[in-house]
């Protein structure tokens, strides 16, 4: 699932409707909380598309940083700013794109 301001949540044991699922889980995982490991958050540089991902805790939601934004690119303001996207979509929960390959999974065995 995509979220509005660029947080993707990947369901690695997707069951039931995948959009209430992965709404439940940035519910709890999304928003930011400076001192506690909800403030937490890593950067991984992309290899092949320009930009980087900023990690959380939990390992499954993840939140694109593209370069154009923010003007400064050192690892510690990528991080807050994808912790404040993160943060965003966690309070406003809008997802914009849901992609389901569960069907497509099962088709090739």
């Amino acid at each position: 699932m995509l979220f509005e301001h660029g947080t993707c949540v990947v369901l690695t044991a997707p069951d039931g409707e995948l959009a209430e699922q992965a709404t439940d889980l940035l519910k709890k995982f999304g928003p930011a909380h400076a001192g506690s490991s909800a403030g937490d958050f890593g950067v991984i540089d992309l290899k092949d598309v320009e930009g980087r991902v900023v990690t959380g805790h939990h390992n499954d939601v993840l939140t694109y940083v593209g370069l154009d934004e923010p003007q400064d690119q050192s690892q510690v303001t990528v991080g807050l700013f994808g912790r404040s996207k993160r943060h965003r979509d966690g309070t406003e929960l809008h997802i914009v794109h849901v992609e389901d390959k569960r069907g497509s999974a099962a088709q090739r065995k």
